[in-house]
């Protein structure tokens, strides 16, 4: 089994006996929460719901899974989402099944989904594969399997040896990760770091996640079989071949 990356998303495609298509950290109704800051932009949900039932339409899945963060608004369901959350599941329903791996911004969505569509927030198995948000250290179950987390929003800076760079642009992490940090010895275990689907949504440098306190997976990464890929698949090379910022040096 090979992820296919699709561009458009940024959103993978996992292909066993079903095919599984994947999201992150969508956010929809982040604008209420911008609001709240004195920044004031029309709702893009319209837009990103479109390109999101778009890649349905293009991939044919037998389920849509999203890695958590459907919605923005910590901890209560806002106005904008209680007003668009049954329109967006609706219109994912009509094309597909929907599962949801719960983020830490997904408190109140358990009103909206139907029964068994709602994973555990340590996340589920399916087909083969594990899905969790990423926030959380994952269950038992997960680990021997190709995990597939959000949470993260890794995105990739590639600097060449003139200084030119390709900034902030969505990328994914893909690495064995040490699950002695939990207590458990079932190895190997691999982790996808899905980029976030939110358009607006910005990133880690994959370089500073390695390690990182945001989440049990980040501290768990084994750097020496880390891989990065740009949101279209482009292979940029093993973890310890990025070259680092030049103004850092």
């Amino acid at each position: 089994m090979q992820p296919e990356f699709l561009e458009n998303g940024p959103a993978v495609l996992i292909e066993r006996r079903k095919r599984c298509l994947v999201i992150a950290d969508p956010h929809f109704g982040v604008e209420a929460d911008l609001r709240r800051h004195g920044l004031y932009f029309e709702s893009g949900t319209k837009a990103r719901l479109q390109r999101l039932l778009t890649l349905i339409e293009e991939t044919s899945p037998d389920y849509l899974i999203a890695l958590g963060d459907l919605k923005q608004m910590i901890p209560y369901v806002s106005y904008q989402e209680k007003t668009e959350m049954p329109v967006i599941l609706q219109k994912i329903r009509e094309l597909t099944e929907f599962r949801l791996a719960p983020g830490n911004h997904d408190t109140g969505l358990e009103h909206y989904l139907k029964k068994g569509e709602l994973l555990s927030p340590t996340g589920a198995v399916i087909d083969d594969t594990g899905y969790f948000h990423g926030h959380t250290i994952p269950a038992p179950e997960l680990l021997g399997h190709l995990i597939l987390c959000g949470h993260h929003h890794p995105v990739v800076n590639i600097y060449d040896s003139v200084g030119c760079a390709l900034r902030g642009t969505p990328g994914y992490l893909l690495s064995e990760i040490d699950t002695r940090e939990w207590g458990e010895t079932k190895e190997p275990t691999r982790v996808l770091l899905v980029p976030a689907f939110y358009e607006l949504a910005g990133g880690m440098d994959v370089r500073l996640i390695p390690g990182n306190k945001v989440s049990p997976i980040a501290k768990a990464i084994k750097t020496e079989t880390a891989e990065i890929f740009l949101k279209d698949g482009t292979y940029v090379g093993r973890f310890d071949e990025l070259r680092p910022d030049p103004l850092e040096e």
